[in-house]
């Protein structure tokens, strides 16, 4: 009996003990609750919010935030500073819910929980810290926008040829950022940044020339070369061959390199050099700045050829050139689109050079010889078909004698053809290679009318004529208008007899008055 009352009277002991606890609890409970402020002894990133509301802290936390985006966080690029502002990198906090959890610690769970969480502020501070991280665009934008320039290019050996002799001179190795391994290394060094004044060595590594001296040493080796005569030209068309050629000598190309004929040589102006000559339009000769061109791109596309490197655009022209055989010809065209390139697929640098000289034009192509010696190639063109032409192109004059004719364009044979690559060993045929195929168009002779001095009536039948383009049907007009055609004539030696006539009489007038004088 003594037992059992003992236990009885222990358990209603402690009864009374946990309620007056409980009541304790619930009361100092209710007493933070009500007041909406963070409890002592509570920090986030090192800053004391004891007592603060959540608008303070989070305040507070702003101006943390504020002062740490002006943090200079210095790149170094070699020996190089660039400083700039930790807010600059794209800096931002991505858990500012941390003031509701600061401001909750004490206040939330039941009666055990919270008042454990109290007891605990009075022995520990509690510590909340900021998720802060980086915008990787922001950092590879800082980069490339202001370290970069800071970059050394490498400079490549140059190639020249004076004098017959080739001189080089010697190349630089460059220094440069890797952007990629830098975005990297700042990334990484972040992620452990202690939120003060901080330097961070970026990625350099050095940046060697796509040419050295030793590359171009051995271009010493004449792969091929080609010369086409221009004895025919007048001096405008002439120039012309001869500043293409100027503006393509010289030119160098790595192993891989593509050279565009067109890109090398345009634009077609007198500023660049260039005159006014004939050149292939629509079926007919006109004269255009660069006209002759054509020519340059022709003799290069077979020095080309021969040096056996790899053609990646070529055209024919509309009609037959007299300077190649046909399909042997590359046309350039700024209207059409048309362009000669060309690849260097040997593993050696190549030079061109082009030259003119007694109406010559000749280009050579130098690099390393790595072709067999005891083998030798040939280019042979076939004609396919030939196309005659037929008929004339009329076209009415006003500065032509009525009935007068004059042919402003010779006719022009249509063929179409094929070149062929032969590849022969020790002297005997090996191989035969179909290079391309070309047409070219048949045009007829173009022939002037003129109109000079006829009458409206006869100028309309002599015009309706032209429009046939029937050459019986122009003749047989211009002979039925015979009457016209003395007319106009007649008309025409007379106004010259009274022009010349005034002349003399202002000549004789002038050494009069000069004898006076």
């Amino acid at each position: 009996m003594k037992v059992k009352k003992f236990f009885v009277s222990l358990v209603c002991t402690l009864a009374v003990f946990m309620v007056a606890m409980g009541f304790g609890l619930s009361a100092a409970a209710a007493k933070e609750t009500d007041d909406n402020t963070i409890n002592n002894g509570v920090y986030i990133a090192g800053i004391d919010v004891s007592q603060m509301t959540a608008k303070q802290a989070t305040e507070a936390i702003d101006d943390y935030l504020s002062e740490l985006g002006n943090k200079t966080i210095t790149f170094m690029v070699d020996s190089n500073e660039v400083k700039v502002k930790a807010s600059d990198l794209g800096m931002e906090c991505n858990n500012m819910d941390v003031v509701e959890d600061a401001v909750n610690l004490g206040k939330t769970g039941n009666i055990i929980q919270r008042y454990k969480a109290l007891k605990d502020l009075q022995h520990e501070s509690k510590e909340y810290d900021l998720d802060i991280t980086f915008d990787e665009a922001q950092i590879k934008k800082v980069i490339n926008e202001q370290c970069l320039v800071y970059n050394v290019d490498p400079v490549d050996a140059s190639l020249k040829r004076e004098k017959g002799q080739f001189v080089i001179t010697e190349s630089q190795t460059g220094v440069g950022v890797d952007v990629d391994k830098s975005i990297q290394l700042v990334e990484d060094s972040l992620k452990e940044w202690n939120r003060d004044d901080s330097s961070i060595d970026l990625a350099v590594e050095l940046v060697e020339p796509k040419a050295s001296k030793e590359d171009f040493a051995k271009v010493k080796d004449v792969l091929a070369s080609f010369t086409t005569s221009f004895s025919t030209s007048g001096s405008s068309r002439s120039a012309n061959i001869e500043n293409g050629a100027k503006l393509i000598n010289g030119t160098v190309l790595l192993p891989g390199e593509t050279f565009s004929t067109y890109d090398s040589i345009t634009p077609f102006t007198a500023e660049n050099g260039y005159y006014l000559a004939g050149s292939y339009l629509q079926g007919q000769v006109v004269d255009s700045f660069g006209g002759g061109i054509c020519q340059v791109s022709t003799t290069l596309y077979n020095t080309v050829l021969r040096a056996e490197l790899q053609v990646d655009e070529r055209y024919n022209h509309s009609m037959i050139v007299g300077y190649v055989d046909p399909s042997a010809d590359a046309a350039i065209s700024e209207s059409a689109g048309k362009d000669f390139k060309f690849t260097n697929t040997t593993d050696y640098p190549i030079y061109i050079e082009g030259i003119t000289s007694g109406k010559k034009i000749t280009f050579n192509i130098y690099g390393c010889e790595t072709r067999d010696s005891n083998r030798t190639i040939e280019f042979k063109s076939e004609t396919l078909t030939t196309t005659e032409p037929t008929g004339a192109k009329y076209t009415l004059d006003g500065t032509l004698l009525f009935g007068q004719q004059k042919q402003t364009q010779s006719p022009h044979t249509g063929y179409t053809a094929k070149l062929y690559k032969y590849v022969y060993v020790n002297g005997k045929q090996t191989d035969v290679e179909e290079i391309n195929y070309s047409s070219y168009k048949a045009e007829p002779a173009y022939i002037s009318v003129g109109t000079a001095w006829g009458d409206e009536n006869s100028i309309a039948a002599l015009s309706a004529a032209v429009a046939t383009n029937d050459t019986a049907t122009v003749n047989a007009t211009i002979d039925s208008l015979a009457g016209i055609v003395n007319q106009a004539a007649a008309q025409a030696a007379a106004a010259q007899a009274q022009a010349d006539a005034l002349a003399a009489q202002q000549a004789a007038q002038e050494a009069q008055q000069a004898a006076a004088e």
